[in-house]
């Protein structure tokens, strides 16, 4: 898991730096929320633990390419299930507007011949 150094460098507020280690390395990273910046720290660092567990691999450059693809993988499945997510939305929408434009087409039909 990523943490903080044991010794106690952690933030410093004017350049929001925070010190994190990825995988046994120590990292001085810049953001505009080093919380943030931990949580991601953290998910790499379990992304190359899972990968080195998965695998004989010791080396830790394609360990972070394994990972790096790993996380790849995930970001493209979810932009795929969120672009499909939002055109399905706009179908189901379209579809909607259509039946309530032939209900109201047979109401006004219904009221002028009523009348």
């Amino acid at each position: 898991m990523a943490t903080m150094p044991k010794e106690q460098p952690a933030r410093d507020p004017q350049n929001s730096s925070v010190r994190v280690e990825i995988f046994d390395q120590a990292y001085n990273l810049r953001g505009s929320d080093p919380k943030y910046i931990m949580q991601l720290a953290e998910y790499v660092d379990g992304k190359m633990r899972a990968v080195a567990d998965a695998t004989s691999t010791v080396d830790t450059l394609r360990l972070a390419v394994l990972a790096a693809l790993n996380i790849a993988d995930e970001y493209h499945i979810a932009k795929r299930q969120l672009e499909g997510g939002s055109s399905d939305y706009v179908r189901r929408a379209n579809r909607l507007s259509h039946m309530l434009d032939e209900v109201l087409d047979e109401g006004r039909r219904l009221t002028r011949s009523g009348s």
